[in-house]
């Protein structure tokens, strides 16, 4: 359980710095003619990351607890974040549809998780 949760940080914080690296307004972090050359980048570490995620088992109550409060606090920062993006954009007259579409695919996956789960166990 240990090496899982460390391999997790240090995948995330990867993946997080490479997000940043395409985000880039300024060009200071990384040219825009090289955002196609980490596209693969980004997908090998995702999948590496949902791996990770995947064969998670926790362990004892404690370790779920843990993983349950985690994944709250994610999937409301995530539901915040694209709200917010929402909102900002709508003052701007265009709304990305990835926002609306990334907001319903999360609520639908929750649903479908608490659904699962209820008749799963």
């Amino acid at each position: 359980m240990k090496n899982n949760f460390v391999g997790e940080i240090v995948i995330s914080l990867v993946l997080t710095g490479l997000l940043i690296f395409f985000i880039n307004p300024l060009d200071l972090l990384m040219p825009h003619a090289l955002h196609p050359f980490m596209v693969p980048f980004l997908l090998v570490l995702f999948i590496i990351f949902a791996g990770l995620l995947w064969k998670e088992t926790p362990g004892d109550e404690r370790e779920q607890l843990h993983k349950f409060i985690a994944s709250r606090f994610a999937y409301f920062a995530v539901i915040a974040t694209l709200i917010f993006g929402v909102v900002f954009q709508s003052f701007k007259g265009e709304v990305d549809p990835f926002l609306i579409i990334g907001i319903c695919i999360a609520l639908l996956a929750k649903t479908l998780g608490l659904i699962y789960g209820h008749i799963k166990h």
